[in-house]
C-alpha cells in the first residue's frame, strides 16, 4: 500500500514530482524514490512496506534489463502462485510482489491484469517504446487520478498531489449539483474538480506520443454469466464457504502485523469465525471497533459477544464530539472530495489506534452486502441507494434552478435480465462501493495504514451475484447464503440478526453539540466563490426546521457541512 505519482511531458519536472509526492507522503513514510528518464519522464513512489522490507524492493523498481520501471500501490496477494509461473522465464531478486507484477507484465504483457488476485493502480515505463501503461483493479479499491493537457500528462493516488503538480482546484459543477440533488458522487471516470479525471475501475490507460488510450480489461457481466450454473443450494453453500476461506487466506500474507475492523454485526462476526479456520490463531491479533458513548449507537455489546470466542485483544476506540471540529477537517483535507459524515470520522480512529499499536494492515468485512443482496431496498425492488430510507433526503429546495440545471439523475447500466443482480451491478461500480472504497482508501491512508478487504475478492463477488436470488434473500432477510455458512460458528442472534445500518449520534450532534461547527460552515458557504449555488433563504429555513426538530435525515446538513469546508 503505498502512493504514486507521474509527470509526462516537455520539461524537467523533477522539483514538480518531489512536491506531489510530499503532498501524499502519508501514503508511504517508509521510502520515497524517484525515477527521471531523459528529462521529460519523471516517477515517483512512497512505499509502505508490507511485504519483503528490504530496500532492494523499493520503488520505481527496475527489471534487470532496465528496459521497464515500475511503480505499484497495493498488493498482489497470489504473487507466491504466479512466482512460480514465471520462475522459468525471470530471475527475482526480491521477495516482493512488485517484482512479481513486473515479472507477469514482462512476460504476459496487458494479459497480466487476468492473472492478478488483488487491489491495485500501478504504472509502467517502457523505456523502449517510450509507453507509458497503467491499470486500476477490479472493482477500483486503489486510486488512479490524471490529468491531461496539450503537452502534459500527470497522475497521482491522490487529488491533492495534482493541485500540487499545477492543476488549478475548478469545481466540477456538474458532479457537485448531481451530489447536491440525487447524492451521487460522480460517475466511474469523474471527480469533483474540472480537469481531473479517474481511471476507472477494471480498465487500463496506454499513453504514447501525447495520445492517451483508456480500455477496459475486466468484463463483469461476462464473468458472471460465465459462472457455473448452480441449482443446489447445498453445493453453492460449500463452494462459497471454501473460497471465503481462500480470500481471507490470502490476506494474510504480510511481513508486517495484522488487525481487524470489526463491528457487532453480520459480516465482521463472519470475518472472524473465517480467520479462525484459515489461521493457526488469531488469538494475538488486534481487533479495533469504535463507540461514541451514546448507548442508542452503541455496538460493543455485540461486539465483546463476538469476540469472546476468539480471545482477540478488543481496543475500544472513543469518538467524542468535542474532536469532531478538527478531526473533520483533517479528514477533509486527505478525502480531496466530499465523505460520508461523521461515521467516517469514528471509522477513521480505528486506523489511527491501530497505527499507535504498529499494525499496519487491517481487514474489514466490507463488500458482503452488494455481493449477496443485503440491503432492504434489494428486497422491496427500490432504486434507492440508502439502506433504511424511507423519505429523500435530498433538498433540492436548497439550490439555485441555474445550478440544479446541471444535473439530471443518473441512469445506470442494467445489463442483467434479473433486477436484483442489476441493483447489485449499479452497486458495485456507480454507487456504494466506489465512494466506500474512497473514503476508506483516504482514511485508512491518513494514518499509514493498510486496509484489505477480503469480501472484494473477484471470485467470491462473481460468485455471490451469479447465485439465484432465492439463495440470497430469504424470508424478507438478504446474506442468505452467507448467515448459514456462519452458522455453525456462532450463535443464531448474530449469524440470523436483521441487517443493522452503522451508525453513530450524528442526527443529533449536528443539532445540539455541532450546532456551532454547522453553523460556522455555513457561513462559509455564503461567503464562498461558490455561493451562487445556493438559495441561501432556503439553507437558513432547512436549518432552522433541522434546530427545530426535523432531523430524520442529517445528510442534507452534512452536505453543506462538508461543502462549507472544502471551499471555503
Amino acid at each position: 500500500m503505498c502512493g504514486i505519482a507521474g509527470c509526462i511531458g516537455v520539461g524537467n519536472y523533477k522539483l514538480k514530482l518531489e512536491n506531489m509526492l510530499q503532498s501524499q507522503k502519508h501514503r508511504g513514510l517508509d521510502f520515497t524514490g524517484f525515477f527521471f528518464d531523459e528529462g521529460h519522464v519523471a516517477l515517483g513512489h512512497n512505499r509502505l512496506s508490507i511485504i519483503d522490507l528490504s530496500q532492494n524492493a523499493n520503488q520505481p523498481f527496475r527489471d534487470a534489463s532496465e528496459r521497464y520501471t515500475i511503480i505499484f500501490n497495493g498488493e498482489i496477494y497470489n504473487y507466491l502462485e504466479l512466482k512460480t509461473d514465471l520462475e522459468t522465464d525471470y530471475d527475482f531478486k526480491t521477495t516482493s510482489d512488485t517484482e512479481v507484477l513486473l515479472a507477469a507484465f514482462v512476460k504476459h504483457g496487458k494479459n497480466c491484469l487476468s492473472l492478478l488476485n488483488g487491489m491495485f493502480a500501478f504504472a509502467i515505463w517502457d523505456n523502449l517504446k517510450k509507453e507509458l501503461f497503467a491499470a486500476r483493479d477490479r472493482f477500483g479499491i486503489k486510486p488512479f487520478y490524471y490529468h491531461k493537457s496539450k503537452d502534459i500528462f500527470l497522475f497521482s493516488s491522490e487529488i491533492k498531489a495534482l493541485f500540487t503538480g499545477g492543476i488549478q482546484k475548478q469545481p466540477n459543477e456538474n458532479v457537485w449539483s448531481q451530489y447536491f440533488a440525487n447524492g451521487s458522487y460522480g460517475l466511474p471516470d469523474e471527480t469533483f474538480w474540472d480537469g481531473i479525471k479517474q481511471l476507472p475501475a477494471g480498465y487500463y490507460l496506454e499513453y504514447q506520443n501525447q495520445k492517451l488510450a483508456i480500455k477496459k480489461w475486466y468484463d463483469f457481466v461476462e464473468s458472471v454469466q460465465n459462472q457455473p450454473k448452480i441449482k443446489d443450494y447445498q453445493e453453492a453453500k460449500e463452494i462459497y464457504a471454501n473460497l471465503l476461506t481462500d480470500s481471507i487466506r490470502l490476506r494474510f500474507r504480510a511481513d508486517v502485523p495484522i488487525g481487524f475492523n470489526i463491528s457487532g454485526g453480520l459480516d465482521s462476526s463472519a470475518l472472524l469465525a473465517l480467520a479462525n479456520i484459515s489461521q493457526k490463531d488469531i488469538s494475538k491479533i488486534e481487533a479495533f471497533t469504535f463507540y461514541t458513548g451514546d448507548e442508542n449507537y452503541d455496538e460493543t455489546p455485540w461486539v465483546e459477544q463476538i469476540i469472546a470466542s476468539y480471545k482477540s485483544p478488543l481496543n475500544k476506540v472513543l469518538l467524542d464530539s468535542s474532536e469532531v471540529n478538527t478531526l473533520a477537517q483533517f479528514i477533509t483535507n486527505k478525502q480531496d472530495e466530499p465523505f460520508g459524515g461523521i461515521p467516517t470520522l469514528a471509522y477513521s480512529k480505528l486506523f489511527a489506534a491501530a497505527s499507535k499499536k504498529e499494525v499496519k494492515v487491517i481487514l474489514d468485512g466490507q463488500g458482503m452486502d452488494e455481493q449477496l443482496a443485503g440491503y432492504d431496498y434489494y428486497r422491496n425492488n427500490s432504486q434507492s441507494t440508502i439502506q433504511g430510507v424511507n423519505k429523500s433526503p435530498f433538498r433540492k429546495n436548497m439550490l439555485n434552478d441555474a445550478f440544479l440545471n446541471n444535473c439530471s439523475k443518473n441512469k445506470y447500466p442494467q445489463p442483467f435480465d434479473d433486477a436484483v443482480q442489476n441493483l447489485q451491478y449499479r452497486d458495485l461500480f456507480y454507487t456504494k462501493i466506489p465512494r466506500a472504497l474512497r473514503f476508506n482508501d483516504r482514511i485508512s491512508m491518513a494514518y499509514s495504514t493498510e486496509l484489505r478487504i477480503p469480501f472484494l475478492d473477484y471470485r467470491l463477488v462473481e460468485f455471490g451475484v451469479g447465485l439465484p436470488t432465492a439463495f440470497k434473500i430469504k424470508d424478507n432477510q438478504g446474506k442468505q447464503l452467507l448467515r448459514d455458512v456462519i452458522s455453525k460458528y456462532m450463535d443464531s442472534s448474530v449469524s440470523y440478526a436483521p441487517k443493522r445500518p452503522l451508525q453513530t449520534p450524528q442526527r443529533e450532534w449536528l443539532g445540539h453539540e455541532l450546532k456551532d461547527f454547522v453553523q460556522q460552515n455555513l457561513e462559509k458557504i455564503k461567503y464562498s466563490p461558490i455561493k451562487s449555488w445556493f438559495n441561501q433563504t432556503e439553507i437558513d429555513k432547512e436549518w432552522q426546521k433541522y434546530l427545530a426538530g426535523d432531523n430524520q435525515s442529517s445528510f442534507h446538513i452534512w452536505q453543506l457541512v462538508n461543502c462549507g469546508m472544502l471551499m471555503g
